[in-house]
């Protein structure tokens, strides 16, 4: 009969050993067993050490502790040879309890040619931009990057291919951002997923509670008004739940990930909004992969730009939002940021109003502190009203909080403290009547339907005195992207049952994108000069644009762009 040892009785010579208390505790509390561990053995000398294992174990530090049911890889071919091999539970389902089994030395190089390698799987369920989700496999170690919810969808069609990940398979999920095409299905995941662990920063934690609640709410909503049954996708009450497992590790801390704690990760500031980050991982078999999540290699007003690194990438997993945009070659920040402070002064002056459509995080902060410098410069009148609230101004609490321990311009700067902002009504109570002279900083950026910007624009676009001021990126089948296209005169409907409005009012379009160009993006990727570059987060003409320029300036390099559930698979 094959010994079967039990993890405190585990030679230390299997492997490191790893702390994963908390991961023990949620796997029972899941109902998941824990096995025991076999080893197998072929001859005399693996009997033996089975039988000294038995009896001389050497005890772990901790019970609570179990080791790696896979060593480093220099070691294992080691113990191939010895004709001992520790397996790991899902590389044989079928094959005895949870799939552990003993193995003749001829499966055991299988398995670790099967292990020494890495893919990757799109299980967005899209190419476009959308429910952002991606599936990594490092050394037999599964990772999920980032879980977003499609923008442009509803229902679980919203959701990303979560049907394809076997259960309590993946290991760690890492959240670049708090967008929700990045964010808005992670609670989903987690109760799929119970085993995996989740990271992110500190200032990407407090913000996903803020926008996971909002959605809770939104969703709610829409239950009622659209009778989509599957709405909330989780509750209040789940989230606080779900929210106590999150990992909060500091950009430029390195730790280690996995049941087997064989892969190294570190977190870089991306430059894109509070908290958002890049993330390397280097699997033990020294293959290193890169996720930017979203990127903005250039200052913004109140962010430096991304502090990415600039070599040892092995595989580049890289965003592709502006690959269909070529900016100008005359285009300078200061400039724009002239234009944009003009615009809104010659509107003021005409008595008209100023709608600026922005994204909760980021550009809400972003233009609320440029109105504040336009006001001290006297660009626009000192005393000029600001309609400023709702989701952007809990999300500005959260910029102040960590304005000392995230990176700035100005450390110093509190939103909350330096500015004066008139706040917005509160849903239900008394709708908000657009007047001149005043400036309205309202979400959402893409002006979806309900949103306070998309009620707004109805009153705001019949007006010739008024402006819309675009400050970033809208999809093109958005009602903002809609509204762009658009020619003055011409009708347009922010609501598929709203009455069309003929648009009289200025609308202008500003590069405050908090998003890298895609020449920057190019220079990145060549800069580093990885062995493959997986393209994603881009419609079909920016994504192709990409591939198309990539592989042109890297001829030595795979260009990737993955299609929805193909696995591919990448040398180590």
């Amino acid at each position: 009969m094959r010994p079967r040892l039990r993890p405190e009785q585990l030679p230390a010579s299997f492997g490191c050993v790893f702390s994963y208390a908390q991961r023990l505790r949620r796997l029972r509390c899941a109902g998941i067993p824990f096995p025991g561990i076999v080893i197998g053995k072929r001859n005399g000398r693996g009997q033996d050490r089975c039988r000294k294992a038995r009896k001389e174990p050497e005890h772990l530090s901790c019970p609570c502790r179990f080791p790696s049911l896979f060593p480093p890889a220099a070691t294992t071919f080691r113990r191939v040879e010895d004709s001992v091999f520790p397996i790991c539970p899902r590389s044989f389902p079928g094959r005895g309890m949870p799939g552990l089994a003993a193995l003749t030395r001829r499966e055991a190089r299988g398995t670790l040619l099967r292990h020494i390698m890495i893919s990757f799987t799109n299980i967005s369920g899209a190419e476009e931009i959308g429910a952002n989700c991606y599936l990594l496999e490092m050394d037999g170690t599964r990772i999920v990057l980032d879980s977003g919810m499609h923008p442009k969808k509803e229902g679980k069609a919203a959701m990303p291919d979560f049907d394809s990940l076997e259960p309590n398979s993946v290991e760690a999920v890492f959240l670049s951002h708090s967008h929700l095409d990045h964010l808005g299905t992670l609670p989903v995941l987690q109760e799929k997923q119970p085993a995996a662990e989740v990271f992110m920063t500190p200032a990407a934690a407090a913000l996903s509670e803020v926008m996971l609640h909002n959605s809770v709410n939104v969703m709610s909503a829409k239950r009622l008004d659209l009778g989509i049954v599957e709405y909330p996708f989780f509750t209040h009450n789940d989230l606080d739940r779900l929210s106590d497992a999150w990992n909060a590790k500091s950009c430029n801390e390195v730790f280690r990930v996995g049941f087997r704690q064989n892969v190294l990760a570190t977190f870089y500031d991306a430059g894109h909004i509070l908290g958002s980050a890049g993330v390397m991982l280097e699997s033990e078999s020294g293959h290193t992969v890169f996720y930017t999540g979203d990127v903005q290699f250039e200052d913004q007003s109140m962010i430096p730009g991304a502090d990415f690194p600039e070599s040892g990438v092995d595989t580049l997993v890289m965003e592709c939002t502006r690959g269909g945009f070529q900016r100008s070659a005359h285009y300078s920040r200061p400039e724009e940021m002239v234009r944009f402070g003009k615009a809104i002064a010659e509107t003021l002056e005409r008595g008209g109003a100023v709608l600026i459509p922005v994204f909760a995080i980021g550009k809400s902060q972003e233009m609320l502190f440029n109105i504040h410098r336009f006001k001290q410069l006297g660009v626009i009148p000192a005393n000029t009203p600001v309609y400023f609230g709702g989701l952007s101004a809990k999300v500005s609490l959260l910029y102040d909080r960590f304005a000392g321990s995230t990176r700035r311009h100005d450390h110093e700067f509190k939103l909350k403290e330096e500015i004066q902002t008139v706040p917005l009504p509160r849903k239900g109570k008394a709708p908000l009547v657009c007047s001149p002279g005043n400036i309205y900083v309202v979400s959402s950026g893409m002006m979806t339907e309900n949103t306070l910007s998309n009620v707004m624009a109805e009153q705001v676009l019949p007006q010739e005195k008024n402006a819309i001021l675009f400050v970033g990126y809208a999809d093109p089948d958005s009602p903002a992207g809609l509204l762009k296209a658009t020619p003055e005169g011409e009708l347009m409907k922010m609501r598929p049952k709203g009455q069309p409005v003929r648009r009289k009012c200025t609308v202008d379009c500003f590069d405050f994108s908090g998003h890298a160009t895609r020449d920057a993006l190019v220079n990145y990727a060549v800069k580093l000069n990885p062995r493959q570059v997986v393209l994603v987060h881009g419609d079909p003409d920016a994504v192709e644009w990409m591939r198309h320029t990539l592989s042109a300036k890297m001829p030595d390099s795979t260009i990737v762009v993955p299609e929805p559930g193909r696995r591919y698979t990448f040398e180590p």
